[in-house]
């Protein structure tokens, strides 16, 4: 065996090391675990001032991005002024910023006749909002959409993308029950998209199954998560992606979380709810920062950005 000067390194070893740090980006370190964090922040229903709160809470460099519920309230206009606004004041996250619509972005919007305007007004904020295959933010994340897709062009607001061994994505179901109207001839929108929906969700339990991911990360509006032995009511319009959700969940081996927007109760934080491999994580309005350890016995941890790091 050779003898070695001291100091030195074997010619495959250095050359390895110099390949190594070829890849790297200038100035990066290699990762020495998976450990990463994001922050999701729920539906602030218009209130510009909170949400600017929230966007600068979530700006350290540390966070991988930003998802947000919904750009406007209820009372708020559907017009191109306010969903321009809104985007810019998106636009502006430091970190990457990923939306996940919301029931009174679109389906409650009405025209100047009082008839519903949903459909042209969800095709708009696609436009506005989704076009890029980017996310929004001043630094962008490469994402895949559902448009991607001959069959499901229309669907750009469903992304998927990947950080580390998770797979993260957004699903359009409003809490609105799901925009699934009772009257009879009415429901095609809301047919249309439950089938794209059903294709996206078998896509990413295929696409995580298939490259060993060790979580999926659901964002949508609706609660979509179910109590054990839950039977759904009549017109139920999350009955199916429930149902489906359940199912996917019980053949994979890693975990689910569902994040969402839905109201929580009076005094109340947001925290995690498993019930086996199913995570449920609602902000209502709030803000949270997740801490994501793939090793830890606690996979995904929960945190109020605003409180003072120790």
């Amino acid at each position: 065996m050779p003898r070695l000067l001291h100091g030195a390194l074997p010619r495959t070893l250095l050359a390895a090391a110099l390949c190594v740090a070829a890849t790297l980006p200038v100035g990066a370190a290699p990762k020495d675990d998976a450990t990463h964090r994001f922050a999701a922040i729920g539906h602030l229903a218009g209130d510009e001032a909170a949400l600017k709160k929230a966007l600068t809470a979530s700006s350290e460099s540390s966070l991988e991005f930003v998802v947000a519920n919904g750009i406007k309230g209820a009372n708020e206009p559907c017009s191109d002024k306010v969903y321009q606004r809104r985007r810019q004041l998106l636009e502006d996250s430091a970190r990457p910023l990923i939306l996940s619509l919301a029931a009174s972005d679109w389906t409650e919007c009405r025209n100047s006749a009082g008839r519903s305007n949903a459909i042209e007004r969800l095709n708009r904020l696609r436009e506005l909002f989704f076009a890029d295959p980017n996310s929004l933010g001043e630094r962008k994340l490469q994402l895949t959409r559902l448009s991607s897709t001959a069959k499901f062009r229309s669907y750009a607001e469903n992304a998927h993308w990947k950080v580390d061994d998770v797979l993260y994505a957004t699903v359009n179901i409003p809490s609105n029950n799901n925009h699934y109207l009772r009257a009879a001839g009415r429901n095609s929108e809301y047919e249309d998209r439950l089938v794209a929906n059903r294709a996206w969700l078998h896509r990413l339990f295929t696409i995580a199954k298939r490259e060993n991911m060790k979580a999926v990360v659901l964002f949508t509006e609706a609660d979509v998560a179910r109590a054990p032995d839950a039977k759904p009511a009549p017109d139920d319009g999350f009955a199916e992606v429930r149902r489906q959700l359940d199912t996917a969940a019980k053949k994979y081996p890693g975990k689910v979380l569902l994040v969402d927007a839905d109201k929580l109760a009076i005094g109340t934080q947001p925290t995690i709810k498993w019930r086996a491999n199913i995570g449920h994580l609602s902000l209502g309005g709030d803000a949270v920062e997740v801490t994501v350890d793939p090793a830890a016995h606690e996979m995904f941890t929960v945190r109020d950005p605003q409180a003072k790091r120790k």
